[in-house]
């Protein structure tokens, strides 16, 4: 039986790298993000290489879109088994800078998003009786300066992973989160550029506080996701996994 799998934000960076390496699992992945025409990129990467998959534009933190968007995969993919809540957006500014508007856009996307697209698929996995969710948080979970608010809505995916673990556990559903370090990624080069700072510079110093001395690349995490998302991690729930070259809190 092949699986269906949705993956948030999955146009570029991180969530390119794991659609990719589910789609080479042998899943069928729905390549989400708000721009449709970015997301078929990915899909077309996937079917050349041989893999099934189709681009889906919405905006996570839209009740309606989301609910249009799985329905869309259900018809065209089957039903989804697989949600990796990726998707995420950065308006970094100390917090006396920091606007309603920045604080507010991070904590819809980053939560009211993953809260929506697992609440439209769970249904989907109980009746399956078997799904793996897998939701993105970041070694900022543990504080950032400048970071306020993705800091509070990374530490907070966290505690909806654990509940979820709790909640959905009996019906064979699994959920962990993945904190990336510094991951190369169009996200990392734009931070880079704000703080005026050539990337490569950025990343060099970077991977100099890195116990592994390098930065992290979409592999890596897709790798961490490949291994949630398996039949073999069934009895792996509720964890969350800093993959950062090194031990965090």
């Amino acid at each position: 039986m092949t699986r269906t799998a949705i993956v948030t934000g999955a146009a570029r960076g991180i969530g390119a790298g794991v659609a990719k390496r589910l789609a080479a699992d042998g899943l069928s992945v729905a390549v989400l993000d708000l721009d449709e025409t970015a997301c078929k990129r990915v899909a077309d990467e996937i079917e050349a290489a041989g893999g099934r998959a189709i681009a889906v534009g919405a905006d996570v933190a839209d009740e309606e879109q989301v609910a249009a968007a799985v329905e869309r995969v259900v018809s065209e993919l089957g039903a989804p088994t697989v949600l990796v809540n990726n998707a995420g957006i950065i308006r970094d500014n100390l917090l006396f800078k920091m606007s309603v508007d920045d604080w507010d856009s991070v904590m819809s996307v980053h939560l009211r998003g993953s809260f929506l697209l697992t609440r439209a698929v769970e249904s989907h996995m109980r009746e399956a009786g078997w799904g793996r969710i897998v939701n993105l948080s970041s070694t900022s979970a543990l504080g950032n300066r400048g970071q306020a608010n993705y800091a509070a809505a990374k530490a907070g995916v966290q505690g909806f992973t654990k509940t979820l673990a709790l909640e959905l556990g009996r019906y064979g559903v699994t959920a962990n989160a993945i904190a990336p370090g510094f991951i190369e990624t169009e996200m990392t080069a734009a931070t880079a550029e704000r703080v005026g700072v050539p990337f490569e510079e950025f990343k060099k110093g970077a991977a100099a506080q890195i116990p592994v001395a390098r930065t992290g690349k979409p592999e890596d995490i897709a790798h961490a996701v490949s291994f949630f998302a398996s039949e073999g991690a069934g009895f792996v729930s509720g964890q969350v996994l800093y993959v950062a070259g090194g031990p965090k809190s």
